[in-house]
């Protein structure tokens, strides 16, 4: 992204955002109601979302949903559960063997805290997901995140913050951080 890590809302480079998403959303729309069992119709649609065929033994049970998709980065094993999000316009790679559970969601954009900004920009960060890293059910992860290698994130816990490889992080903490 330009500016550092900030797009102008009704810029060039956001409008070409905006038809991708529309693309993107189109593609998962069709993925998802096709029969579980159709191997062949999801990976094309996944070499369509994704720009390239999915990795060797790469899970994704549908539905799945990504607004952009070609910014996903898979390696070999990972395993996706059904009804997750993928917002990954600035960028998310899960290493080799992470598994998410079912209903996580990925957020690699936002909105500025500013509310003279929020309208105006986009902001956020890339995600970036090491090796034999387990995502329980319902957990959300915000821009900017990394998570180290063999760490659990727990079910339904929020993540803003790096988590050191080998540590488990729980619990969805909202705290009044900043008042205006």
């Amino acid at each position: 992204m330009a500016d550092d890590r900030l797009m102008r809302i009704h810029s060039d480079e956001f409008r070409a955002m905006s038809e991708r998403v529309l693309r993107a959303t189109e593609l998962t729309s069709r993925l998802n109601v096709l029969p579980f069992e159709d191997e062949a119709g999801k990976a094309e649609l996944f070499e369509r979302i994704l720009g390239r065929p999915l990795p060797a033994r790469t899970t994704i049970y549908p539905p799945f949903y990504t607004d952009h998709g070609l910014h996903l980065e898979l390696a070999e094993r990972a395993f996706i559960n059904q009804n997750c999000t993928f917002l990954d316009y600035a960028g998310i790679r899960l290493g080799e063997r992470v598994m998410v559970g079912p209903k996580a969601t990925f957020i690699t954009l936002g909105h500025p805290v500013d509310p003279g900004e929020r309208r105006e920009w986009l902001s956020g960060g890339p995600i970036d997901v090491a090796e034999n890293v387990w995502i329980g059910a319902g957990a959300t992860i915000l821009p900017g995140v990394s998570i180290g290698r063999d760490a659990v994130i727990a079910a339904g816990a929020v993540v803003a913050e790096d988590v050191p490889p080998a540590t488990l992080v729980t619990g969805p903490k909202a705290t009044v951080n900043r008042q205006w």
